[in-house]
């Protein structure tokens, strides 16, 4: 098993790239998903949505406040 190994790393043209740059873009798609997920959880359920409010309101506010 370690002498297959061996040759097979020995010979890099055997091994090749296709199909790569796919995986990765799926797996970084993934990743954003979990973000969403998670910072609509936080967002909706818990103090996430009073947070989301109190800033919304510190920027009106703030907008008022100028004009």
């Amino acid at each position: 098993m370690y002498d297959l190994i061996r040759f097979l790393i020995a010979r890099p043209q055997w091994r090749n790239d296709r199909g790569q740059a796919t995986t990765e873009y799926a797996l970084v798609l993934l990743a954003a998903a979990l973000v969403g997920v998670l910072v609509i959880g936080w967002a909706t359920a818990g103090g996430g949505a009073a947070a989301v409010g109190r800033l919304f309101d510190s920027v009106i506010q703030s907008v008022i406040d100028q004009v």
